[in-house]
């Protein structure tokens, strides 16, 4: 069966389909890191090392997702997008296994941050940009929708977790969610592979290296492709990866240290994880509010993602002034909407500033730049509670760290306009450094006996696709208002 061809992206049918596969692996993978808290005091405990050497199990584990992303970008470019998932399913299994054996740290960074941290890195990536290919108009409610998983599986595994530890000791436990990570495979082959017209202007492009760079070796002409490394002169791309990478070097801080502080001021490990839980309760919501706001375009998405990302720090900052269980609790709170947020805006904002047919090598060198920040991020604030003897240091650092990306913002080309620039809502076809080919350049005529998209272009256009006895219809708006 031939591999369906769109002039854009379907923004529905089995798409939908895609968004719960994202939502199972969001659960498995973030919602898993996001949980991990409840270990970090079982470690610290068991092989009597600093809150700082501990704190290096998560921050390798994020970092090697990220860092690793190329890598699963051009993976998915060569093979697809669903093998490569399946293998990251097993190889993040296979590293809770061997975690649960582990004699010190040392093995922990190995196993869970170095062989998990790899198999995040093929399951995250590209199942985010297999959603943000199948949706254009519903991108940021689909992959808020996705992203819901982390949310949901935050709130039931910190509870879960401090459960299997009580009453299996941290191996047993780790072993579990061994077990627990294969169903990533399920997830991975549900990953129908999509081909839109853009794929194709986009290989063909004449500034493409595969077709000018004839005096280069075939070899390098093909990696080059395959890891999309010409992003890497593209100006509004490396701004917006720079603000991101601020982003990453303190958004994960609560959910390593939270647990930690607010039992050191005096309440019990349940009262913390129920912190834990309610906080991604309100990160649920934050992130299908988010995405529902933002696909209305009354703002442009660079406006909504600064406002997220500025409030997300100020919540940071607040938290070390928290005495009481009730303040505590509230502020948790705050920071969950606002952090889930922000989150589905950083993906499919990305799109917009790049092009569709990009998303697999924007997304791999997105995530491998902004590794830099989750590497230093963990193990900084664990730092500074030693230096400290206690989290308030770590807390600001973290909240300053968001609010620094946020004003990398703003150097983004027209942030400050009020109508999005040409390329934040890309037409199907060629965009190479931001800029989009003339409009008399066509799509190559699409087989009748595939679904195919209908385009009248205007201020908005319609969107008709049939197929299969089918007809759906839906109307883009070409502008952004503030």
């Amino acid at each position: 069966m031939a591999m369906p061809r769109y002039s854009s992206p379907p923004d529905g049918g089995w798409g939908w389909v895609i968004v719960f596969s994202l939502f199972l692996e969001s659960a498995l993978v973030f919602g898993l890191i996001r949980s991990f808290g409840v270990f970090f005091v079982e470690f610290v405990e068991y092989f009597e090392e600093p809150a700082g050497a501990v704190s290096w199990i998560t921050s390798i584990g994020v970092a090697v997702q990220q860092f690793a992303s190329p890598l699963a970008s051009a993976l998915s470019n060569a093979w697809g997008a669903r093998s490569v998932v399946m293998v990251g399913g097993v190889l993040a299994s296979l590293g809770m296994i061997l975690g649960s054996q582990a004699s010190s740290l040392t093995h922990l960074y190995l196993s869970i941050g170095l062989v998990s941290g790899l198999g995040w890195a093929l399951v995250f990536t590209p199942s985010v940009a297999m959603v943000t290919r199948y949706f254009h108009q519903r991108r940021t409610l689909a992959t808020g929708v996705g992203f819901m998983g982390v949310g949901v599986a935050s709130f039931a595994f910190s509870p879960l977790f401090q459960f299997l530890v009580d009453h299996y000791a941290w191996r047993g436990a780790l072993l579990i969610l061994g077990g627990l990570s294969l169903n990533l495979l399920v997830c991975g082959a549900l990953l129908r592979p999509l081909r839109l017209q853009e794929d194709q202007s986009i290989t063909t492009s004449p500034q493409h290296p595969s077709s000018s760079s004839s005096s280069s070796p075939p070899l390098l002409s093909r990696l080059w492709s395959l890891f999309d490394l010409s992003l890497l002169r593209h100006w509004p791309f490396l701004t917006y990866t720079a603000a991101i990478t601020l982003f990453n070097a303190g958004y994960f801080i609560p959910y390593v240290h939270l647990v930690a502080h607010i039992q050191r001021k005096g309440f019990s490990e349940y009262q913390a994880a129920l912190v834990m839980s309610l906080t991604a309760l309100t990160d649920l919501l934050g992130r299908g509010v988010s995405g529902w706001v933002s696909d209305l375009r009354r703002v442009r998405l660079p406006h909504i993602l600064a406002l997220w990302t500025g409030l997300t720090g100020l919540s940071m900052l607040v938290i070390p002034l928290g005495s009481s269980y009730p303040v505590l609790l509230a502020l948790g709170l705050v920071y969950g909407f606002c952090s889930g947020a922000m989150t589905p805006v950083v993906f499919s904002l990305l799109p917009d500033i790049v092009g569709v047919g990009r998303i697999f090598g924007a997304l791999g060198l997105l995530q491998m730049i902004e590794s830099v920040g989750g590497l230093l991020g963990s193990p900084l604030s664990g730092w500074l509670r030693d230096l400290t003897g206690d989290f308030t240091a770590s807390f600001l650092v973290a909240g300053a760290f968001l609010l620094a990306g946020t004003l990398v913002l703003f150097a983004l080309p027209r942030f400050f306009s009020c109508s999005g620039p040409q390329n934040q809502c890309p037409e199907p076809g060629p965009i190479t450094n931001g800029t989009r080919p003339s409009s008399s350049s066509q799509p190559e005529p699409l087989n009748s006996m595939e679904p195919q998209a209908a385009l009248v272009t205007g201020p908005s256009e319609t969107v008709t696709f049939s197929g299969s006895g089918q007809n759906h219809s839906a109307t883009r708006v070409e502008d952004a208002n503030c």
